[in-house]
């Protein structure tokens, strides 16, 4: 069958003396031609599966980059969106103590004018007194007027013998005449003193009830400042359960030095204002000292971001494939990754207990909290602080590293309360927008 197609060849080699030939059989023509072509073939395929290949890498490390550059440019916008929270909070708090300026002034205003109406009250009553007097007076007059005339009329039949009499009694009539006039002048004048006195209080009454108006309006806006600054604090709190009550009287105990929380108004109790103004004064420097107390409580626990830097996830709490040895093994914090020397903070107010070399941890840095709370900083590549040294929010305590178990240049980061590990990632999320 073979021969049919493949008929056989020969090759003739020809030299001087003799004269050789190569044959080829249909057979080994066919295995020969079969070779060359999955030969062939062979390089065909590998050449476009390295190409497929080359492509495949060279998409993905493509999309790995778009993912990078798109995640990078998520964490800069979250970043501006925290610091946009932050300047936010502290443009409010800044109002919130130039609208208290504000109402204080108002109120010294407010006393000056009520001390300026109970002086003129005090005067309105001497005038009033002074005007009674001066009508007495003159009811007395007229009283020795009518007097002097009933004796003139019963001496005017002896005209010639009482002259001298006469004269003195008209004498006195005049002077009790211009007496009166005088009196009558004072009471005209009294009288519109009096007019004015009482204009003039009602305007003070207006401009008090005017002051009282811009007071209440003033003290709305400050209960819903002081309102939106300590919602987010206190929900925050609540919603890991940590008793703020408990946290803010730990608080008091720490700052109870002259100078501390702030004290009520105090305000004449003559004032019509004084009820309610001084109540409502009273109420909000109240709040405003839970406010302060509040924000001095939340450094108390680790609510703070570790990370001064910019960085990104790689293992959360949970379990997790082992990255050293492949096991599913459970993971007590959270790991994120940076540049190498990023700095890291305090994730809250507390006292260093460790700060040293731990097994599997590499550097480590333990600080201790208020409520039972405690954080672990692990893997670093420098330590900053050292064993008993209190710190506050925000200091640096080391930079970031790759000491220790393992795998990368990374921050793993722990938070326990009572001993426990918890999730590390719920407490900095939940006050993101509080710091």
């Amino acid at each position: 069958m073979l021969e049919r197609h493949v008929p056989e060849q020969r090759i003739y080699i020809r030299s001087e003396k003799t004269t050789r030939y190569l044959r080829f059989s249909p057979l080994a023509q066919t295995l020969v031609g079969t070779t060359v072509a999955a030969s062939f073939s062979w390089m065909v395929v590998a050449s476009v599966s390295l190409a497929i290949q080359s492509i495949s890498e060279n998409s993905k490390k493509e999309q790995a980059e778009v993912l990078q550059s798109a995640y990078e440019s998520r964490l800069a916008q979250l970043a501006s969106e925290r610091d946009q929270r932050s300047l936010e909070a502290q443009t409010s708090l800044e109002r919130f103590y130039i609208a208290l300026d504000q109402v204080s002034l108002q109120q010294s205003e407010m006393l000056k004018l009520e001390e300026e109406r109970r002086e003129l009250g005090r005067g309105l009553k001497i005038m009033q007194r002074k005007l009674q007097d001066a009508i007495k007076s003159r009811d007395e007059a007229q009283e020795r007027s009518d007097a002097l005339l009933a004796d003139l009329q019963s001496v005017t039949g002896n005209l010639n013998s009482q002259l001298g009499s006469a004269n003195d009694t008209e004498e006195t009539l005049a002077f009790v005449t211009n007496a009166l006039e005088d009196i009558v002048i004072e009471r005209d004048a009294l009288s519109k003193t009096s007019t004015r006195m009482k204009e003039h209080v009602a305007t003070l009454e207006l401009d008090a009830a005017l002051l009282q108006e811009r007071g209440n309006q003033i003290f709305d806006r400050l209960e819903d400042a002081v309102d939106i600054a300590l919602s987010p604090m206190s929900k925050a709190l609540d919603r890991k359960g940590i008793n703020s009550n408990a946290l803010i009287s730990e608080v008091k105990r720490g700052y109870s030095g002259t100078g501390g929380p702030l004290t009520p108004l105090e305000i004449s109790t003559e004032s019509l204002l004084a009820d309610e103004m001084s109540a409502r004064a009273s109420g909000l420097l109240r709040d405003l000292d839970r406010v302060n107390l509040m924000k001095l409580a939340m450094r108390k626990v680790p609510l703070g971001h570790p990370v001064a830097g910019s960085y990104r996830y790689t293992s959360g709490f949970g379990y997790r494939r082992d990255p050293k040895t492949g096991g599913r093994r459970l993971h007590k914090g959270t790991d994120m990754a940076g540049p190498l020397n990023t700095k890291i903070v305090s994730a809250g107010d507390g006292v260093v207990t460790f700060a040293g070399t731990q097994s599997g941890y590499g550097r480590l840095v333990k600080i201790k909290h208020s409520q039972g709370f405690e954080t672990f900083y692990a893997h670093l590549n420098k330590i900053m602080v050292k064993s008993g040294q209190k710190v506050s929010l925000g200091d640096q305590i080391g930079a970031m590293g790759n000491s220790g178990r393992s795998t990368g240049v990374h921050l793993h980061y722990e938070i326990r309360l009572g001993g426990q590990s918890i999730n590390a990632k719920n407490y900095m999320e939940a006050a993101k927008n509080v710091f």
